[in-house]
């Protein structure tokens, strides 16, 4: 029996080596199972679809995100803001960097040359994956690495990941807490910028209105209002090209 359990226990921890390899942050993967929010074949149709929108061109600013940049699509702000600036919206709800990484790798830059990224990305790292501040980080500067490698004249302009949970102190609040500083390091004042707004969404008490982040996660239009706020002054300066 103790040489049974000790054979199980290699074997479940081999196992647990083998997902865990599956699943770095830094490494690109498609989405392979469903959620409540979205089957994988419908995330596989978006993907489709944003090839197609990749390969009709005249993109000078692209979206890049999970569902909090998919929360732009038929928003008031951005077709006040950005409808005039050529955007592309290639936001999907649930995405990790692994997945974004994997849609980049997978065709989603064929056809553009954004003047600009915007990228947001890494908050389901933590809420899906549970991948450590450093890997998500690991897994951040991949993107911006992949990016650059497939339109080398692209700028990014990457945000530091959003607050999420009302009250600050949780778990979620101290990982990004720790991964927001390492990712400011990918900013070399020319072809990448860092953006921290975080506290723009928050109260003076440091919780999250309910009218800003209704769930405490994603954006109302009154949030994202306040997004388009504190990144005017920058992306505009990154248009300028």
């Amino acid at each position: 029996m103790r040489s049974l359990l000790a054979s199980l226990s290699l074997l479940l921890a081999a196992f647990t080596v083998s997902v865990s390899a599956q699943e770095k942050a830094w490494e690109p993967k498609p989405r392979v199972r469903s959620f409540p929010w979205m089957s994988y074949e419908d995330w596989n149709l978006m993907h489709d679809a944003m090839l197609r929108r990749a390969l009709q061109g005249d993109v000078d600013v692209l979206f890049l995100g999970d569902s909090i940049t998919q929360g732009w699509a038929d928003n008031a702000v951005w077709k006040q803001r950005y409808v005039p600036r050529k955007p592309a919206n290639f936001g999907i709800g649930g995405d990790t960097t692994q997945n974004v990484l994997w849609r980049i790798e997978n065709g989603a830059l064929i056809g553009i040359d954004p003047k600009v990224v915007v990228l947001l990305i890494g908050t389901n790292n933590l809420g899906i994956h549970d991948d450590s501040p450093d890997d998500v980080a690991k897994g951040v500067g991949a993107i911006v690495r992949s990016i650059h490698r497939r339109s080398p004249g692209t700028k990014v302009l990457l945000l530091a990941v959003f607050p999420r949970d009302e009250q600050p102190g949780t778990k979620f609040r101290k990982a990004i807490a720790a991964i927001n500083p390492q990712i400011a390091k990918l900013d070399d004042g020319k072809t990448v910028r860092f953006l921290d707004i975080g506290e723009k969404f928050l109260s003076a008490d440091g919780t999250l209105p309910k009218d800003v982040m209704p769930d405490a996660l994603h954006l109302s239009e009154k949030g994202y209002a306040i997004w388009a706020d504190a990144m005017e002054p920058l992306l505009a300066e990154m248009l300028r090209r």
